[in-house]
Parts: C-alpha cells; structure tokens; sequence
C-alpha cells in the first residue's frame, strides 16, 4: 500500500507551493493578521484564484496576478467600487474578462448584505458567487479547493480563517490528476470525476487521515508529482 501519511508529511510545506494559486489569499491573508487587509479581501482572492487555478500552475499563477494588478491589490475595495474590466479578450486560457467581471458583480451583491461567504454551502458558492447552475452532481473541485484553503487550520500551507465548518467535512478537490492517481492508489475504481467519485475519494482518506480528509490533497499531490503526473 502506498504510504500516503508520509507523503502529506513531505508535502504539506510551504516550499512546495510557491508556484501555486495558494499564494495569492495567502498574501492577503498575512496582511488581514496586522490589519492591513480584511477578511473580504482574502475571501475575494480565494474565489479569483480557485477560478483560474486549471492547467499548468506558471500560467495559473501569471493570470492571478494579471488579475491583481486590474484590482490594484485591493481585491475588496475593487469589487465594491464597481467598476470592472469587461470585454472578451482571455485573462486565463477560456476565462474571459467579461466572466471576471460578473463575478466581481456577483460578490458586490453578496457583500452589500453579508460579511463572509463562510456560510455559503458548496451550490451557494457555485450558483450566487461563480454564477453557475445548480448541479448536484458536480465535483466543484475549485469551491471545495477554496473551502479547503479557507478552513484547513494546521498553521502550515492552508490558511484556516473560516472557523464555523469542520476539516472533517471537507470534500477533496476532484480534477483529472487527483482522480487519476486516487485510481492507481485504490480509493476509488469510478471513472466518472463527479460529486459521488469525490465523496468516495473522501471517505477512503478519511479512513487514513480522520478527521481532516483533505489532509490527503497534499499527498495524492505529491503522488502524482513524483510520477510526473502533476
């Protein structure tokens, strides 16, 4: 059996993510410890972040920071002014300004009447935030990427600043290569990356890492990219 304990050891280090989407909630959320950022800004990072974060992580985290630099590294204040980057040209592979803008249109909706997307469940996320349609099937690898980002708490990679919602519910991120190698190390044989798949990937790593499933992202992660498949 593989030893995913000692992978997640490894790889749960801030050194393996410096090319990572992480990196850039992760900066607002050092500013929002000496107050020279909010709780909006980190969550607002996390959402256009968690967006882009597909397809190789150099191009991932160059389209970030294209985007930071539209929102002058005030994420919060940018969405609240209203006044966005709104055409069809590409800010990350198929994601368009345009679809940059609506959710920045979405989230001033949502904070003109609430302080934190916390108490948002995953379909909250994806239909009022993201703007997508309600699917109970769906991975949502990025919102439960998000979610993980915000709730994991070991002081380590993730940044732990939503305290309502338990590591223990956590879903795993479901994309291609998590799934590929959740197949080759034997937590699931469904070949479908759906909610089911993620759900099941979740409980066999419950099984390994009680109490915080997600604890595994960091060692299908590194799995995968010992075999060069991430």
């Amino acid at each position: 059996m593989y030893d995913l304990i000692n992978y997640a050891k490894q790889y749960n280090n801030l050194s393996y993510f410096q090319t990572d989407p992480i990196i850039f909630p992760r900066h607002f959320a050092e500013l929002y410890k000496i107050e020279k950022a909010s709780l909006q800004d980190v969550e607002t990072s996390a959402v256009i972040s968690a967006h882009l974060a597909w397809g190789r992580r150099d191009m991932i985290v160059r389209d970030c920071r294209r985007a930071f630099d539209e929102m002058n590294w005030a994420p919060y204040e940018y969405v609240m002014a209203g006044n966005y980057k709104n055409d069809d040209s590409s800010l990350h592979r198929t994601v368009k300004w345009s679809e940059f803008a609506q959710i920045c249109t979405n989230l001033k909706s949502f904070y003109t009447n609430n302080n934190s997307l916390e108490f948002l469940n995953q379909d909250d996320i994806r239909t009022t935030i993201y703007g997508q349609k309600s699917n109970p099937n769906a991975a949502n690898k990025k919102i439960n990427m998000l979610r993980r980002w915000m709730v994991r708490n070991d002081g380590i990679v993730d940044l732990g600043l939503w305290h309502t919602i338990s590591a223990a519910d956590l879903i795993i991120p479901l994309d291609v290569h998590v799934h590929r190698v959740a197949m080759e190390v034997g937590l699931t044989r469904r070949k479908q990356a759906d909610l089911k798949t993620a759900l099941e990937i979740t409980e066999g790593l419950k099984k390994i890492f009680p109490g915080d499933p997600c604890l595994g992202d960091f060692a299908l992660f590194s799995f995968g990219a010992d075999r060069g498949s991430k």
